[in-house]
């Protein structure tokens, strides 16, 4: 007997069991749906994820506030590069201000490719899931009063030193608090790996400055 007459009633018993099996034929119906439906959802995730953030968006307000609260960093740092008398705080200056510049400058870019103003109608740290208060002066956490950095510009000696750390201490712990109140809203890709970066660097020279404070206290 030939192959072909030997496999003929095995393919004519599959295809009888086939129309004899329903709940076979509803099984694989059902599969067919959950791989289409998972394929969807898979796309709609991407597409969320890839949307551009509006004006009421949380990346938007980090974008906003973030900038602002480092070019204050910029300044202070500034100070202590030029007047600084402990060699590594000139340094961590110089350093601070160069590496907060240039994120000012990425989330301007981003404001601009979302086709946003770089301020917006929204009172700063709105955006933020605890919704923390900005005080009367409109200063967001860890920003120094304008007697503060005043009080920097015509520090002399040790003193430039002293004050920058203790003003920059603190400001460097509201940028990590701003960055995590990001981190626990966004999935945008470069939004998010920009607060993890910044907080990172930040808790790094935390620490760095801490050290500095009791070989300059």
């Amino acid at each position: 007997m030939s192959t072909e007459t030997q496999q003929a009633p095995a393919a004519e018993h599959n295809g009888t069991e086939l129309r004899r099996s329903p709940h076979l034929l509803r099984y694989l119906t059902l599969a067919m749906a959950a791989v289409l439906l998972l394929g969807l959802g898979w796309t709609a995730a991407t597409l969320w994820s890839a949307r551009t953030p509006g004006e009421e968006s949380a990346e938007a307000g980090f974008a906003r506030d973030m900038s602002r609260h480092h070019a204050q960093a910029v300044e202070m740092a500034m100070i202590a590069y030029a007047k600084g008398q402990d060699p590594a705080i000139r340094q961590m200056g110089y350093d601070m201000a160069l590496t907060q510049q240039a994120q000012i400058g990425q989330m301007q870019r981003w404001l601009q490719e979302w086709e946003l103003l770089p301020t917006g109608s929204r009172p700063a740290m709105e955006w933020m899931p605890d919704a923390v208060p900005v005080g009367a002066d409109g200063l967001m956490p860890g920003m120094a009063t304008r007697d503060e950095i005043t009080q920097l510009h015509e520090a002399q000696g040790v003193a430039v030193d002293q004050l920058f750390l203790k003003l920059m201490i603190k400001h460097h712990l509201g940028g990590v608090h701003m960055a995590d109140g990001l981190l626990k809203v966004s999935d945008r890709a470069e939004v998010v790996w920009m607060a993890e970066a910044m907080k990172q660097t930040q808790q790094k020279e935390i620490n760095e400055m801490r050290r500095l404070e009791l070989a300059n206290g």
